[in-house]
């Protein structure tokens, strides 16, 4: 064997390792770009789906405040519409006490007291019921601010009955909104 079969033995020898390394370094740089590449995806769909539910939830969050907002709207709606329509019937109320029937309507308020609190009752009313009153021989009290009707008290002033339209229209409130929503529906 000569020197020259040497080397280039050598030669090829050292040819075939650093092919072999190239190959290596080769497949090495592939597997890494894969894995890089693959990283970088799933990277990507994590925010995408990070993403899509963070917006899902704002979307949400915007659809339930705009869904409030309607009902509080609404529900403003109603109110001022029953606020109308109780000042509506106020009014009606104040006519009312104008004609012959709110007579009959005192008569009776004043029967209801002396069977609810006893014969001998004192009556507070509105300055202009006070005649009226007197003539059915009650002994009235104070005046008091209303649209109409009694307040009786028992001769001890121990019991009391308010009748006056406000107590009958707040007491029966829930009676009335059931009544006035369903006529506006």
């Amino acid at each position: 064997m000569s020197i020259e079969t040497f080397f280039l033995e050598i030669e090829n020898r050292k040819k075939r390792d650093l092919e072999k390394l190239n190959r290596q370094l080769d497949e090495k740089g592939t597997t890494i770009q894969n894995e890089r590449d693959a990283q970088i995806k799933k990277i990507k769909e994590d925010f995408a789906n990070e993403a899509k539910l963070k917006s899902e939830r704002e979307f949400a969050r915007i659809i339930e405040s705009a869904r409030l907002q309607a009902k509080k709207i609404l529900f403003d709606a109603i109110n001022a519409n029953m606020e109308s329509a109780f000042n509506v019937i106020k009014q009606e109320i104040e006519k009312y006490t104008k004609t012959p029937q709110y007579k009959k309507t005192l008569e009776t308020m004043v029967k209801t007291s002396t069977k609810k609190l006893d014969q001998n009752i004192t009556v507070h009313c509105r300055e202009e019921d006070r005649t009226v009153l007197k003539e059915m021989g009650v002994i009235i009290g104070s005046s008091i601010q209303t649209l109409g009707g009694i307040v009786a008290e028992n001769k001890d002033g121990t019991k009391e009955l308010d009748l006056t339209f406000e107590e009958l229209l707040r007491t029966r409130e829930d009676e009335v909104k059931g009544f006035l929503t369903e006529r506006t529906s």
